[in-house]
């Protein structure tokens, strides 16, 4: 099975603690520990989880350290986001979750995971988001919860 390149946003990273999403949140980052998967992420998610409670901000510096796979900002995913808005993709207040799939795009990478379903993680959000990349020439990806990485891949017994 080839290793998955996969985008977090702070929900997941938040999700790890919490009780609602903690167990499949653990289990990413099993798939994670053993090179199943590679995380990457952006800064939007540092700035994000900056006044998170501690822990968080430890798992993110812990699982990035020295920013390696975070994703930085640029005039391309600033544009890219920006046509998310101007399409309906989300609504203008919710503009950081337009910046993380544009980041993800404009990075090439297939699977954004969240654990936000009302912005991100819902089959109309995913058509909105896929319209725009067709339109501008941007590959489509697909927004999963973490469940949706966990299942599926064990053989079954």
């Amino acid at each position: 099975m080839p290793v998955r390149k996969v985008y977090l946003d702070t929900s997941v990273i938040g999700g790890y603690y919490d009780e609602e999403f903690k167990e499949e949140t653990r289990k990413l980052w099993k798939k994670w520990e053993t090179g199943t998967i590679l995380f990457y992420t952006s800064v939007l998610t540092f700035e994000e989880i900056a006044e998170a409670p501690s822990r968080v901000k430890e798992l993110l510096r812990r699982t990035f350290p020295r920013q390696q796979k975070v994703l930085m900002p640029n005039e391309e995913s600033r544009r890219l986001a920006q046509a998310y808005l101007e399409a309906g993709a989300v609504p203008e207040r919710y503009g950081s979750d337009a910046r993380h799939v544009a980041d993800c795009s404009v990075a090439g990478i297939v699977y954004l995971v969240s654990w936000n379903f009302k912005h991100l993680v819902n089959i109309n959000r995913e058509n909105a988001f896929n319209a725009v990349n067709l339109l501008h020439d941007y590959p489509t990806l697909r927004i999963l919860s973490p469940k949706e990485l966990i299942y599926g891949d064990e053989k079954e017994l």
